[in-house]
C-alpha cells in the first residue's frame, strides 16, 4: 500500500505540474498574441505620400535647349500632353529602382501621389508607373497645393487627416515646410544611372509601417541634415 500511495502521489504531482506548465505557456501565447494585435494595428493603415519629378521620374521638354545627357539603361518614355491647344513632348526617364520601389511599398502602404505639375502632364507619367492600376491609390495635383512666396506647399492631410499615420518623400524642402515632421527627404534625380536613393529608403519604411506614430521616428534624424 506504502508504495502504491507513494505511486499516486508522484503522479498526483506530474499532473499539477502539467496542468500549471500548460497554464503558463497558455498566458506566454496570450501575451505574445496580445502585443501582435497591437503591432498589426499600428501597421494597418499607413499612408506613403510621393512627389513625383526629380523624386520619381524626370522629364525633359523635347524641342528645347534643356537637354541632359542620360544613360540609354534608363528607361524612358515620349509623354504627349495637351495644353491651350498645343501638343508638347516630354521624355520621361524613371529614377533607378522605382518599379521595384513602388511595388514593394504598395505592399505595405496606401500610396499616394502628389505633385506640383499640372494633372495634363502628370496623369499619364503617373499611369506609366503604374500601369496595372494596382500600384497607387491616389493622385493630387498642383491645384491641391498652396502657393506661397513662389512655391508650391502640400497639405498632406488631403491624403491622411491622422498625421501619425502618414509620411512625404520628396526633394523640396519647401513642399513639405506644412509637414516637416512627417517628411523624409530624397535627393533630387535628374540622370545618376547608378542613384539608389529609393532602395536606401526601403529599410526606414518598413520599420516605420510598425510603428504607433510615424513622426515619433521621424524626429529623430539629424535637422540640420540636408538632401540636395
Amino acid at each position: 500500500p506504502l508504495l502504491f500511495q507513494q505511486i499516486y502521489q508522484f503522479f498526483s504531482f506530474l499532473l499539477k505540474y502539467l496542468q500549471s506548465l500548460f497554464l503558463l505557456n497558455k498566458s506566454i501565447a496570450t501575451k505574445k498574441n496580445t502585443t501582435l494585435q497591437k503591432g498589426l494595428q499600428y501597421y494597418k493603415g499607413k499612408t506613403l505620400v510621393l512627389d513625383l519629378d526629380e523624386t520619381l521620374v524626370h522629364s525633359v521638354r523635347l524641342g528645347t535647349t534643356d537637354t541632359v545627357h542620360i544613360s540609354t539603361s534608363i528607361k524612358k518614355k515620349t509623354i504627349e500632353v495637351t495644353s491651350d491647344k498645343q501638343s508638347i513632348l516630354y521624355q520621361v526617364y524613371k529614377r533607378p529602382h522605382v518599379d521595384f520601389f513602388l511595388s514593394t511599398i504598395s505592399k505595405w502602404y496606401k500610396v499616394v501621389i502628389f505633385t506640383a505639375s499640372m494633372s495634363e502632364y502628370a496623369d499619364p507619367v503617373i499611369d506609366w508607373l503604374d500601369e496595372d492600376q494596382t500600384l497607387i491609390s491616389q493622385r493630387y495635383f498642383r491645384q491641391s497645393c498652396i502657393f506661397q512666396d513662389g512655391n508650391y506647399l502640400k497639405d498632406i492631410s488631403i491624403a491622411e487627416s491622422d498625421l501619425a499615420k502618414v509620411c512625404l518623400i520628396d526633394n523640396s524642402p519647401a513642399a513639405y515646410e506644412l509637414c516637416q515632421e512627417n517628411a523624409i527627404p530624397i535627393p533630387t534625380w535628374i540622370s545618376n544611372p547608378k542613384d539608389d536613393c529609393l532602395l536606401d529608403l526601403l529599410p526606414l519604411l518598413d520599420a516605420l509601417r510598425f510603428t504607433a506614430d510615424v513622426r515619433s521616428v521621424l524626429s529623430l534624424r539629424d535637422p540640420t541634415a540636408q538632401q540636395t
